[in-house]
């Protein structure tokens, strides 16, 4: 893996591992509701995310896409694409939105904050790193991966070695936790879960590995960052599934569970996680942000600079709904479109996985990108 495969891994990895993740509160409605059970579906996510994150790293490194609706045309052709397009870039609006709730709850349940100073707070943040280049983002986002792996993994890892109650109660415990819904109803098993958290995810990843995947000429190098970006993220998710589970008995009717996880282990050690938690959240919301700003005009122009502006201010009064809640409608309905993104994916490899790049890249839909 070299450099490319190296970044493109931990841009993708940020973008995905947004406030949501980190915070538990995802993992925890998604895999933990479901018991030891949730554990296979954070397999079956883990795989979706490898060979999804290679086939659209791929494509973009060979199309040297310079954005995302340009791999979503080659994906649906240029009028379906086009709707797919607006639709995804609105719910990925509505995930910039709950990232800015979610900044909220952790400086609220923290520093005793009221929400809204936490969501003021990252939004001005959002808006100054939104007035960088495209590489300046890809790099701050790729920047904060490493310290936020380390802080989830060693708070994790503690909480497993540390949890006291015995896997029965456990069990008993997930029974009251609510799981994920879709479409009204709750989603009924673990593999049906896992399927709708790697296809929302993916839905959030897609746009920014998109362009990151065409910033290199080596696609094989592009799928390897892919690949490499995936199985970085099911890892995480099999981690932290176990560390919350272990602990379940604690966590309960809870928003921020990593933070209580924190908190249990010493006070300052819940200080560096809220900042760690409030990097993740800055990594995905600049992330939505973005991809919904570069949908209505050039990014580093002055036009997106100010849209964007006006997008994080109206998203900001969005946000006061809630980060609980708004997790628990708006990913689910993201869900759907990543669904079709996926189905997708799928058939493109199954068109071209006997084909070169040379043989790809002389593809006349590729030429007229």
């Amino acid at each position: 893996m070299n450099k490319y495969s190296l970044q493109i891994a931990l841009a993708y990895m940020s973008v995905v591992i947004g406030g949501g993740f980190a915070s538990g509160n995802e993992v925890l409605q998604f895999f933990t509701g479901y018991g030891l059970a949730g554990i296979a579906g954070s397999v079956v996510a883990a795989v979706l995310f490898a060979f999804l994150g290679m086939q659209i790293a791929r494509i973009s490194s060979i199309m040297q896409a310079g954005s995302h609706k340009q791999v979503l045309y080659i994906l649906f052709g240029e009028k379906a694409g086009f709707v797919v397009d607006v639709i995804l870039s609105f719910f990925l609006y509505g995930v910039g939105v709950v990232m800015l709730a979610g900044a909220g709850s952790t400086l609220a349940q923290q520093f005793g904050l009221a929400p809204l100073v936490g969501s003021i707070l990252m939004t001005v943040l959002v808006i100054g790193t939104l007035c960088l280049n495209v590489k300046g983002i890809i790099n701050l986002i790729s920047a904060v991966m490493p310290f936020l792996l380390v802080m989830v993994l060693a708070i994790t890892i503690y909480s497993i070695y540390t949890s006291t109650g015995s896997q029965a109660e456990l069990s008993a415990v997930s029974e009251d936790i609510p799981v994920i819904t879709f479409l009204g109803a709750e989603v009924p098993n673990w593999a049906l879960s896992g399927l709708l958290y790697a296809s929302f995810n993916i839905a959030v990843g897609f746009p920014m590995l998109a362009v990151i995947g065409g910033l290199t000429k080596q696609p094989k190098a592009a799928a390897l960052g892919g690949i490499g970006g995936g199985l970085g993220l099911g890892f995480l998710i099999i981690v932290l599934n176990i560390g919350l589970f272990a602990n379940l008995d604690r966590l309960v009717g809870v928003e921020i569970p990593t933070l209580l996880l924190a908190q249990a282990i010493h006070p300052w050690l819940a200080v560096l996680m809220s900042l760690a938690l409030i990097c993740m959240i800055y990594s995905t919301a600049v992330g939505m942000f973005f991809a919904f700003g570069a949908r209505f005009a050039t990014p580093e122009t002055g036009s997106f600079k100010v849209l964007s502006a006006i997008f994080a201010v109206i998203g900001l009064g969005l946000s006061q709904a809630g980060f609980t809640k708004l997790v628990g409608t708006v990913y689910p309905m993201l869900g759907v479109v990543g669904l079709v993104l996926i189905i997708a994916i799928a058939m493109s490899w199954i068109r071209t996985r006997n084909r070169s790049a040379e043989e790809l890249a002389a593809d006349p839909r590729v030429q007229q990108k």
